[in-house]
């Protein structure tokens, strides 16, 4: 029997477009005798079609919201069907012929029109301009920030990117960015409602559609169980199937993310209504305490980013272009990815992938700093719709988790001085905590991000946007004194690319003046997060960084990506240790969003960049950390998230840094399924030692303190160092050894150091990456690291922060 699907068909052209001044035609009528159309993809946009045309600069981007611009492509056929436009930006209509079918304001909102097809006929959309629109007179809101300009995007229904000067190119979102479909009436379900939940392991699925000619009855299939659901209305069928002990989805980290079929089978034909997964997540303190999740009731430290669209440019939404970059997510550890209120909403195979690969998606609304008009019946009504469409769409994606009413909306005012009265976005959250108990009761609510406490960016309560160690230069301690509970947001850096991305982009010597375009910085700051990472530098390293960026910028360049990657493990070392009350970090961002020294830990081309590396480490379920406990001596703390229980060997180290052995532990323990044990260093010695050099009774015994786990067969799992007396960074000979040999999978690089070397990394001739770089070798220790995309053999070069010598391999 045939399986049919139940998704349209694409309308995908041949379609083409014209740039026009505002207002040129009124009419597809006035746009016939044009010249100048270019071929356009549908989906895509605007400045999509002109790059593929050769029509465009990155570095000069062709303004298009003064514009107007115009689509259109032959649509033939005989008979009644549906048209159906999953994302138009931003103000578009929509005429078959010379008939106005649609007039739309919203990029987020998807619109379905039936037409009678008589033939061949031509589908024509003008997006209008959206400069225009925005210079009219709007009512003012009560405060303006400074994230985006002009202040009357309040009113608008658009993503921000394009609109905030120092964070992104001024790249216009112009176009049919999301897919245009058709379909006949009748034949297939329509309005799907399909829920899973979970009732004491047991999964329930509950179904409804409608099919208006159902020849015989209509039987629902999942996971091997099937029941004949009753017909409650005429055409509308419904039902509800028990699954006892049905395999549940977990995040990939603590399990298997298992999805399940579904069928409906109606008059001998069966149709496909896509995938569930079954979980619960619930929260294990009250909001106000600060957010934290369980899945099917097991705690999970939500780790990961805050994602940005795969390409700024056309804004793709198809599979090809989600899945490296969430490969990487799902690589590094990454447990969640937060979509932020500045960015926009991401086509469907994103939330296909992430339920396929076990990522927790956060998903805000695209709301974010602006005083929004909610008293404005024609804005909420909008807004009311785009919740309702966002939740239908993704009614059966055990990867979301949570919704959040968007980004710094309450932080704004409330930094601005407002009283509680004025910031509180109130509208916004009773709106969607209403659409989420009708629609999907099984998610969580944020009201926004930040949020939950006596101010809404208090670090210890709901979830917070913290910056202390980061963009305010904090100490590492800060991570544990501001009492962070979740933040939702954290560690912005100027993340330096690897030397390969820099030379494609021209921007290879940081004092060339156009270094400082790929550098982002908050609107109206006197600093930017190039500061931000060469304080931190400076207090690693004890270097000048100014003076290092003047005398050698490579060292420079060098310096900065080891710095961030210090920062990252620490902060997270620190929250993931045992006792600590921090639920969750995502940091600020995943992938930059123009090429440069930008946020995201990915860079613009796809290739990780140090701090990738660094939270990869820090990020792994099976994990070992060490924690400063002052006079109580160091604490090793042992992570195991996976499903099964791990037979492992601990091993703790102190040594100077040519490798004189000051103490030495070393212990086999089973770690429990997703279980944690902390260890202080004075048990696992049996004996005093200043492990933290805090008493000060003489001159330190050690430079380093070195925790390794391992399992009983002896294979690497993870490991931590501790510097008492802080890094020495002078370049020195450290006995730095680099070799490729052969193993079971393919050629790995071994590497080794006789002293102590600090951030190691491995820099390939050609294409490829290492599995792991930028990190520390303990005196005589090894690494075996597996090199993939490098296409034939190998070669490189393997150097250290505190090296002299550079090792080619």
């Amino acid at each position: 029997m045939a399986l049919l699907r139940t998704v349209d068909r694409p309308l995908d052209g041949p379609w083409d477009m014209i740039v026009t001044e505002p207002g040129a035609c009124a009419r597809p009528e006035n746009s016939r005798n044009l010249t100048g159309y270019i071929p356009a993809p549908v989906p895509g946009t605007a400045a999509g079609a002109l790059r593929e045309a050769g029509r465009w600069s990155d570095r000069e981007p062709t303004p298009l919201h003064g514009s107007d611009i115009w689509y259109r492509t032959p649509i033939s056929g005989r008979g009644r069907e549906i048209l159906r436009f999953e994302g138009l930006a931003t103000l578009c209509e929509v005429w078959l012929d010379d008939t106005l079918l649609l007039a739309s304001r919203s990029m987020f909102l998807a619109h379905e029109v039936t037409v009678d097809l008589a033939g061949t006929h031509t589908l024509a959309l003008a997006f209008r301009s959206l400069a225009q629109d925005l210079a009219r007179s709007h009512k003012r809101g009560r405060w303006r920030p400074q994230l985006a300009t002009p202040g009357s995007l309040r009113h608008a229904r658009t993503t921000l990117l394009g609109f905030m000067p120092g964070w992104c190119p001024s790249i216009d979102a112009v176009g049919p960015y999301r897919p245009i479909t058709r379909r006949g009436e009748g034949g297939r379900p329509t309005e799907i409602d399909l829920r899973a939940s979970v009732e004491d392991g047991t999964g329930i699925l509950t179904a409804g559609l409608r099919l208006p000619v159902a020849d015989g009855p209509v039987t629902l299939r999942c996971d091997g169980r099937e029941i004949r659901l009753a017909e409650t209305a005429p055409g509308r069928f419904e039902g509800r199937l028990v699954l006892p002990d049905v395999a549940l989805w977990w995040p990939h980290t603590h399990g298997e993310p298992r999805l399940h079929a579904v069928v409906v089978e109606a008059g001998g034909k069966t149709f496909d209504l896509g995938r569930v997964g079954f979980r619960t997540v619930t929260l294990l303190r009250p909001f106000a305490d600060g957010l934290s999740l369980a899945v099917n009731g097991v705690p999970v430290f939500c780790r990961g980013a805050c994602w940005t669209p795969p390409d700024l440019v056309g804004l793709p939404g198809d599979r090809a272009a989600y899945a490296p970059l969430l490969g990487l997510a799902v690589e590094a550890g990454m447990t969640m990815l937060r979509v932020g209120g500045t960015m926009l909403y991401e086509g469907q195979a994103f939330h296909d992938l992430c339920d396929e690969l076990g990522i927790l998606v956060w998903q805000d609304l695209m709301l974010a700093n602006f005083d929004y008009p909610t008293d404005d019946p024609a804005f909420r009504s909008a807004l009311t719709a785009e919740i309702a469409q966002l939740l239908d769409r993704l009614q059966a994606s055990p990867s979301l988790c949570i919704v959040g009413g968007g980004s710094e909306v309450e932080q704004q005012a409330a930094m601005l001085g407002f009283p509680e009265p004025v910031w509180r976005a109130g509208a916004v959250e009773a709106m969607l905590r209403e659409a989420v108990a009708e629609r999907r009761p099984d998610l969580v609510v944020v009201p926004n991000s930040p949020s939950g406490g006596d101010l809404p960016f208090s670090t210890k309560a709901g979830v917070t946007h913290y910056y202390g160690v980061g963009a305010y230069c904090r100490p590492f301690e800060d991570a544990r004194r501001a009492e962070v509970r979740f933040a939702s947001e954290c560690l912005a850096f100027a993340n330096v690319p690897d030397a390969a991305s820099l030379a494609e982009a021209g921007l290879t010597d940081p004092r060339d003046p156009a270094w400082s375009l790929g550098v982002p910085r908050d609107r109206g700051a006197g600093w930017d997060f190039e500061g931000v990472r060469d304080h931190y530098v400076g207090v690693l390293y004890g270097v000048d960084p100014e003076a290092l960026r003047r005398d050698d910028p490579e060292r420079y360049l060098t310096l900065g990506r080891a710095a961030v990657a210090e920062v990252m493990e620490a902060t997270f070392a620190e929250w993931r240790r045992t006792g600590s009350i921090t639920a969750g970090g995502l940091v600020w961002l995943a992938r930059d969003l123009a090429p440069g020294a930008g946020w995201g830990v990915i860079d613009v081309a796809g290739r990780p960049k140090s701090a990738w590396f660094a939270l990869k480490r820090a990020f792994q379920p099976v994990q070992a950390v060490l924690s400063d406990e002052g006079l109580n001596g160091l604490h090793a703390h042992l992570l195991n998230e996976t499903a099964g229980p791990i037979d492992v060997t601990v091993t703790l180290t102190f040594t100077g840094t040519a490798g004189k052995v000051a103490a030495r532990a070393e212990r086999a323990l089973s770690l429990g399924a997703r279980s944690a044990l902390s260890l202080s260093s004075a048990a696992l010695l049996g004996r005093f030692f200043d492990a933290t050099a805090a008493y000060r009774f003489g001159p330190p015994a050690h430079d380093l303190a070195h925790l390794r786990l391992t399992r009983a067969d002896g294979a690497f799992l993870a490991e931590a160092f501790h510097f008492p007396a802080g890094r020495d960074a002078a370049p020195r000979e450290v006995g730095l050894s680099a070799a490729l040999v052969e193993a079971r999978d393919g050629v790995v690089l071994r590497v080794g150091a006789e002293r102590h070397a600090i951030g190691v990394h491995v820099v390939l001739d050609g294409e490829g990456r290492p599995s792991d770089n930028w990190f520390h070798l303990a005196p005589g220790g090894e690494r075996h690291l597996a090199l993939t995309g490098t296409g034939g053999r190998p070669s490189g070069t393997v150097r250290a922060v505190n090296a002299s010598e550079v090792v080619r391999f």
